[in-house]
């Protein structure tokens, strides 16, 4: 395959996308054509990416994953 040729449906422009989001409150933009992986739901969507990116960036407040649970990482000794 050609370089030219080749496709990355996460870096598309012209697709639609769906905005997932999983238990620990993270965000994923996701191709709308693939299937939502376990552990995730769909919160918005299909739109196109430029919508999606503006719904991530307006609802995800914290990019910690321990904020939703409240549970903090064991510290390293």
């Amino acid at each position: 395959m050609r370089e030219d040729e080749y496709s990355n449906p996460f870096d598309s422009e012209d697709k639609d996308f769906l905005v997932l989001k999983n238990a620990y409150g993270q965000y994923s933009l996701w191709p709308d054509f693939m299937a939502i992986p376990t552990g995730w739901e769909s919160v918005y969507g299909p739109e196109a990416r430029r919508a999606c990116d503006e719904f991530i960036e307006a609802h995800w407040q914290a990019i910690n994953p321990f904020s939703v649970s409240g549970k903090q990482p064991e510290a390293q000794s």
